[in-house]
């Protein structure tokens, strides 16, 4: 917001520049610098003049001007300071406006999220946490910037791993242990069939003519896929339930089955699979990519034609005008070759297809491997975390009611924030120790912020405007109330970043900034004053700020306690 204000006073007195003006500015890195900053630098060449001279001419028409803004030529930049007791009010009185923080760039557009995609009868690990809140939160995002939002969970629930886990259950499986715990069950199956395989190559051929009698229709087959299908689906909505995530669609990799034949025929019809090796493939050699294969020298089709299938469908079916796959950077390749697969069946909509990647989670250090059985259960990490946040509440606040209940949120929380403000391509080694911490850039230090300012709105609530209107800006004049007034008005442009990069962290690091400098005010002056005009003016910047702190860390999938 104080970018594009600033971009409107300068406009008027460089009519040469263009429209550009509000694309060029920026913050200074120190507050002392000013509010807003022009480099004139890339102005001088356009103008033919020096950078310094356009910065000093621009100030003095500005300060002529004035306005409650003051300018001042530092080098080839023009700083701008907005005056406190001028503006505080006024941009309160924006901030408060329903429609701040929810623009309508998107309005008539349909994004697709693929997101979580777990594997049918393997742990929901903490491997697969990054796509699932990073997706959660992709979707928050756009649907705050006013697209139409559709989640997918792609699960993985096709393919040859079933058939060598229907050969290990017919070996050595457990009825009583798969019915009590029937993930932890058929991972102990399937890490058993690697290790015995590989001492008997032989069961290789088994796996794989279950998986043959699978796709044939055969009914025990059938029956057992059934079983841990269901039965996976039942453990995986327990974790979607606390993690507070709901989809629109679950749609496992068998639903499009009967999709493919037709994706192959179109291939076939437009010249593009070519042998190799006795296998089908369409050759990206242009593109500089390797030849995508689609049918395998057996006539079986492999997850390049599956996806081709589902991005049709997709697009046909749901209507989508981009799609977005937040999957591991590990299938940065497989995106590239499907998406120019698309583009060479004329799908012209193909530039609208994102991979969204994200780099590896580790846990103590530690790479995860369900063949090894080298798994963090997700449940377990969670209820961790909230025993953790409970005894923390325990500690400092025992007589808190609903003590569980807001451990959950607090927990549940500290895991999710701990992924969210990493850039996603960062490869992330988790430590519950930091993340579940009340101290430093964690999802309790931003929801302790929001409780404590709860718990000032509730002390004068009398005293809140409704609509920050006839509030006096005198009041607000500090730098730590100004400060937490700018930040304020950055809410806006973190969530253009963050959509315009696909990058969650970007709303994480904004809630941060804003949660510390709001916590530098809160402690440099006395919220609750004597005077009701100064009572009414920083009470209506606590409410704005728990206003946002709320609206932010809901659209990262964090719930927010008013007591802690």
């Amino acid at each position: 917001m104080l970018l594009q204000l600033a971009a409107e006073r300068i406009a008027p007195h460089l009519p040469e520049a263009g429209v550009e003006i509000a694309e060029w500015l920026e913050y200074p890195p120190k507050p002392e610098m000013g509010d807003v900053s022009l480099p004139c630098f890339v102005l001088a060449k356009r103008l033919k003049r020096s950078p310094q001279s356009i910065a000093a001419e621009t100030a003095d028409k500005l300060n002529e001007a004035d306005g409650g803004i003051r300018a001042e030529a530092a080098g080839g930049y023009l700083n701008l300071r907005f005056e406190p007791s001028v503006w505080s009010a006024r941009l309160l009185r924006r901030i408060a406006d329903d429609k701040f923080g929810q623009p309508d760039w998107g309005k008539g557009r349909t994004v697709v999220i693929d997101m979580s995609s777990p594997n049918i009868a393997k742990p929901f690990g903490v491997g697969h946490l990054r796509s699932t809140v990073i997706g959660n939160a992709l979707g928050n995002l756009y649907r705050a910037a006013g697209y139409r939002v559709i989640r997918v969970n792609h699960l993985g629930d096709w393919g040859t791993q079933f058939g060598k886990l229907i050969a290990a259950y017919k070996r050595w499986g457990n009825d009583e242990a798969l019915a009590a715990e029937p993930i932890r069950e058929s991972l102990r199956l399937y890490v058993k069939f690697h290790d015995e395989s590989e001492r008997s190559p032989k069961l290789a051929d088994e796996g794989r003519e279950w998986f043959r009698r699978l796709e044939a229709g055969d009914d025990e087959a059938r029956r057992l896929w059934d079983t841990f299908v269901r039965a996976s689906m039942k453990e995986f909505d327990r974790v979607y339930e606390r993690l507070g995530i709901r989809f629109d669609h679950v749609l496992g990799e068998s639903f499009y089955n009967d999709k493919i034949g037709a994706v192959v025929e179109r291939l076939a019809e437009q010249s593009l699979l070519e042998e190799s090796d006795g296998a089908q493939v369409v050759r990206l050699a242009e593109e500089g990519l390797p030849p995508c294969l689609i049918l395998k020298s057996d006539g079986a089709t492999i997850y390049p034609a599956r996806d081709l299938a589902t991005a049709i469908y997709r697009k046909e079916t749901m209507g989508a005008d981009m799609l977005l796959y937040v999957v591991g950077a590990e299938q940065t390749l497989h995106f590239k070759q499907v998406f120019a697969v698309l583009a060479r069946m004329g799908c012209t909509w193909s530039e609208a297809c994102r991979h969204v990647p994200f780099g590896l989670m580790r846990m103590n250090g530690k790479k995860m491997s369900t063949r090894r059985g080298q798994v963090v259960f997700l449940e377990e990490v969670l209820d961790e975390a909230v025993a953790r946040a409970e005894r923390m509440i325990a500690d400092k606040n025992p007589e808190l009611p609903n003590r569980k209940e807001v451990a959950e949120v607090i927990g549940v929380g500290a895991v999710v924030f701990g992924d969210l403000k990493h850039r996603r391509m960062l490869e992330i080694d988790f430590n519950l120790d930091e993340a579940i911490s009340f101290d430093g850039e964690t999802g309790p230090y931003l929801q302790y912020t929001f409780a404590r300012a709860s718990s000032l709105l509730r002390k004068g609530r009398d005293d809140v405007p409704d609509r920050a209107d006839n509030i006096d800006g005198v009041h607000l004049s500090s730098p730590e109330a100004w400060m937490c007034v700018k930040m304020l008005c950055g809410y806006e442009e973190a969530l253009a970043e963050a959509l315009r990069d696909d990058e969650p962290s970007v709303m994480a690091r904004y809630l941060l900034d804003l949660a510390k400098a709001f916590n530098r005010f809160y402690h440099a002056e006395r919220i609750v004053a004597d005077s009701r005009s100064e009572r009414r003016a920083k009470l209506t910047l606590v409410s704005l700020a728990a206003r946002k702190l709320q609206s932010g860390m809901a659209l990262l999938g964090l719930r927010t306690p008013e007591r802690m």
